[in-house]
């Protein structure tokens, strides 16, 4: 006769846990015995985002990814080609370029370059007040990826694989160094009028728990209330609502107890105790009218300069990583009316960034926070035909090239005023140093403190980790 008393869970079993009674467990805890702990540091239950130690010091401590989706041409920003002047209206001698596209001849940049800074690195007149900072800035003009389609570059820099769901580079933060604020969301990705091609992939956490998932924003609202759904409870105060929660997370924790290891059901636990705590210290966060006329005006006016100083307001509160999208859509994706478009996206953004950068050094927290700057991949230094690809039948833009482009990196431990590796004289290919996207992946995590060959996950039988089984640290930009 049992001296428990009867619990109603125990009448009601799945067929999982009628087979594990059954006798399967024993081989369970014998194969639990075998495997690997897992991951780098797996967070424990009660508070997944509580800070973490990475494998060793990092020079950065946070990550601002600026997004410029749809590709930027880097012949236009960031690797100047004189030489395209040259057969301005020619064929290029590139037979792998006439061979591999239908492209038409040479398109010289339509902007001037110039020198910037005590390191002379050349920038276009695009980004003026970005190139104010080129002494803090490694540029990286040696990138290059695999194909030159949106879906699966977008996938490959942002998760590290171009075809397969994996978790993105901001929730591998996340996951190894948890936030700094327990009230926020540890990722945030912010992209105004709605998502960009891939959507939510970009910032999935994939089999990661799903408290690294990024948390979409849609910055083009000025409201709170707008930009954060259900932000606020209008009907039940928050000690009210604390009661609630404490009875749903004692309910919970049963559901869960008879369910181990559903990390969907965890996550979900998981967001009712942010989004409460949220609703205090999001609104503070995300209302830019608290700060001084004189930030506002240093960031100037538009979307883009909002959310930017949206994203500083983020971090300097703990949260780990930021991404801000361009967007919605690839407004970089000029395939024609390049000079007008380019000019006007650059417009919309180069203030803000430039501000960006200055007021994170003002605040002493550029050198441990690491920004990102850079799109999918570059575009041709040819113009595109007509007949080729989507440019509305006009010949003043620029196709798709994974074969060679720019990204550049500012604060976080790179050695500012560096241009690291180079593109052939027309700007096709990488040619120098060249950098794949798992070498920016593994080069980043480096600076944030991982080994990037250790920062993993066993899942489905394997250990996987953001660079897959390639990827190498490029020191060389370290300061």
């Amino acid at each position: 006769m049992t001296h428990h008393p009867p619990r109603v869970e125990d009448f009601f079993l799945t067929r999982r846990q009628l087979l594990r009674r059954a006798g399967m467990g024993f081989g369970l805890i014998g194969l639990a015995g075998l495997l690997p702990e897992v991951g780098h540091s797996a967070a424990p239950s009660t508070a997944p985002l509580s800070p973490r130690g990475p494998h060793f010091p990092g020079r950065a401590q946070r990550v601002i990814h600026l997004f410029m989706n749809g590709g930027p041409s880097h012949v236009d920003t960031f690797d100047p080609k004189p030489a395209l002047e040259k057969y301005a209206g020619k064929n290029l001698p590139t037979p792998n370029l006439r061979t591999e596209r239908k492209t038409g001849a040479a398109f010289p940049s339509p902007f001037k370059f110039r020198q910037h800074g005590q390191s002379g690195i050349e920038v276009s007149e695009l980004f003026p007040h970005v190139a104010r900072h080129v002494d803090d800035m490694v540029v990286i003009r040696s990138m290059h990826a695999d194909v030159p389609n949106h879906e699966p570059s977008l996938m490959l820099m942002n998760c590290g694989e171009a075809r397969l769901p994996r978790p993105s580079f901001g929730s591998w933060v996340t996951y190894g160094l948890g936030s700094e604020n327990q009230n926020l969301p540890g990722f945030i990705a912010m992209c105004p009028g709605g998502y960009p091609i891939q959507e939510s992939q970009n910032w999935q956490s994939a089999f990661l728990p799903g408290v690294f998932q990024g948390t979409y924003i849609d910055t083009r609202h000025t409201d709170v209330e707008k930009l954060i759904e259900n932000i606020k409870n209008h009907f039940i105060p928050l000690p009210e609502q604390r009661r609630q929660l404490d009875l749903l997370r004692r309910l919970n924790a049963r559901h869960l107890e008879a369910r181990q290891g559903d990390a969907q059901l965890e996550a979900r636990i998981q967001s009712f105790e942010l989004a409460y705590r949220m609703q205090i210290e999001a609104t503070d966060a995300f209302d830019i009218s608290r700060e001084p006329p004189y930030i506002r005006e240093m960031y100037g006016p538009g979307t883009q300069a909002r959310q930017l100083l949206i994203a500083r307001r983020l971090l300097e509160r703990g949260v780990r990583f930021v991404q801000v999208w361009h967007g919605p859509g690839q407004p970089w994706d000029n395939h024609d009316d390049l000079e007008i478009n380019h000019r006007r996206l650059a417009k919309e953004c180069d203030q803000a960034i430039g501000a960006l950068l200055t007021d994170l050094k003002q605040r002493g927290m550029l050198d441990t926070t690491l920004v990102i700057w850079g799109g999918e991949f570059g575009r041709t230094p040819v113009v595109e035909l007509p007949t080729a690809g989507a440019n509305q039948g006009k010949v003043n833009g620029r196709d798709h090239n994974h074969h060679g482009f720019t990204m550049w990196l500012a604060g976080g431990g790179v050695r500012g005023g560096t241009v690291y590796g180079a593109t052939d004289e027309f700007g096709f290919r990488a040619v120098e140093n060249r950098v794949h996207v798992h070498d920016l992946h593994a080069t980043l995590l480096y600076l944030l403190g991982f080994d990037h060959e250790r920062l993993t996950y066993h899942y489905a039988g394997r250990d996987f980790r953001l660079t897959d089984v390639h990827g190498r640290v490029i020191h060389d930009i370290m300061a």
